[in-house]
């Protein structure tokens, strides 16, 4: 069994090789011939915002991206506009609202700004459609084909948790700048002199919440319809702290490109974060989306400089003499992490530095990790307590804990 050795359109793109991906994101060994959903990686990330044209500006001046695509007016798309960026091999699509009518609109009135589709990359989207329709999926699209002067695209559609969907994207045939319908577009922005050519390089794991009682539904339904294997488990005092508790498990494609983990929450004596999210989101959907960078001291350092405010972490954090002898040598000094408020893990295949974004929007939903892995192939459990307690002192600051 050897690792997958195709590279999605992104990777190739972003000028990524599999030894850089087996860094960034965690790659294994895999054998596709016996997969019922064969899933080559991330397409695209679909978000529903209020101003996409402000979001755009924003994604470019702040994190980094390039404007590649665009759709609209201008374009004969009266709906809405929808911007695609990019970094790396991640990809964000932008949409908001241009019609009063637009559906956008209506997604936007009730849960605010957020990913409305995980779109994957597949090498056969019938063959999949047909294995999920078997299995009991929703099928929102049927396969068909766009085309334009640059080439066919075959796409499809299933829904999972809350409003969210996956739409499914062949476009091995396709030689446009994202899909038919959109027209390849740069940006007047102009990168500071000295700025890095991206700050991420990777999308490493979308995070779902869902409610009370549904987390093994939804994992059932990625191992059946999906062919997902279940990766990770945490439950009970891992990932609990005196106030709140949720429970989390990590479903993941067979390369691990595209790996899910999905939370509930769990009884306790105040709101969790989950309870936070449902409450503010109105149904389940994306709490984080996780960013693979190569150097997680210099992305942090760029994005508190231009203003994006993390989770803080206590010094007693990192002045714990069991959390030093667990973690052992990291490539910077335990100083350096503290100064920048960076948490570290390890486990049995190495360790991983980590940190997160406080919500990116007006709601307290949605939000960023930012992850540099050095052969652990977790998810940080190590870290957990902090950050559940960081997130719950914000939640007090909110006055919803």
């Amino acid at each position: 069994m050897t690792i997958d050795q195709t590279l999605t359109s992104q990777e190739r793109l972003a000028d990524l090789d599999l030894d850089q991906l087996k860094e960034l994101v965690g790659l294994v060994e895999y054998d596709a011939a016996g997969d019922p959903f064969p899933v080559s990686g991330w397409d695209a990330v679909v978000w529903s915002v209020g101003n996409a044209t402000q979001t755009a500006l924003f994604f470019q001046a702040v994190f980094g991206m390039e404007l590649v695509a665009y759709s609209g007016p201008e374009t004969g798309n009266r709906d809405h506009h929808a911007y695609v960026l990019r970094s790396g091999a991640v990809r964000f699509v932008f949409k908001g609202g241009v019609d009063p009518r637009s559906s956008l609109l209506d997604h936007h009135r009730r849960h605010g700004d957020g990913v409305v589709d995980v779109a994957l990359e597949v090498p056969d989207v019938d063959a999949c459609i047909k294995h999920a329709e078997a299995q009991g999926a929703r099928i929102l699209e049927a396969p068909h084909d766009v085309s334009d002067e640059h080439g066919t695209v075959r796409t499809a559609a299933i829904a999972t948790y809350g409003e969210t969907r996956h739409t499914l994207v062949d476009r091995s045939k396709y030689t446009g700048p994202y899909l038919p319908g959109y027209v390849a577009r740069t940006s007047g922005h102009t990168r500071p002199e000295g700025e890095p050519k991206r700050i991420f390089q990777a999308l490493d794991h979308v995070v779902g919440n869902v409610e009370l009682g549904a987390m093994d539904q939804w994992v059932d339904f990625y191992n059946r319809i999906m062919g997902f294997t279940n990766m990770a488990e945490f439950v009970g005092e891992d990932i609990a702290t005196e106030y709140s508790a949720l429970m989390s498990k990590v479903v993941a494609s067979g390369n691990r490109r595209v790996k899910f983990p999905l939370n509930e929450p769990a009884l306790g004596k105040k709101k969790s974060q989950i309870d936070e999210y449902l409450e503010f989101y109105e149904s389940p959907g994306v709490q984080h989306l996780a960013l693979a960078t190569n150097d997680i001291l210099r992305t942090v350092d760029i994005l508190r400089a231009k203003g994006i405010q993390f989770l803080p972490t206590p010094d007693s954090y990192y002045e714990d003499p069991e959390l030093r002898a667990r973690i052992g040598e990291v490539r910077v000094p335990i100083e350096e992490l503290q100064a920048r408020g960076i948490l570290v893990d390890r486990d049995e295949d190495g360790y991983l530095l980590q940190i997160f974004t406080k919500p990116l929007g007006d709601r307290p939903t949605v939000f960023f990790e930012f992850i540099e892995r050095h052969g652990s192939l977790g998810f940080g459990i190590g870290n957990f307590k902090a950050l559940f307690e960081a997130i719950e002192r914000e939640q007090a600051k909110r006055g919803n804990f």
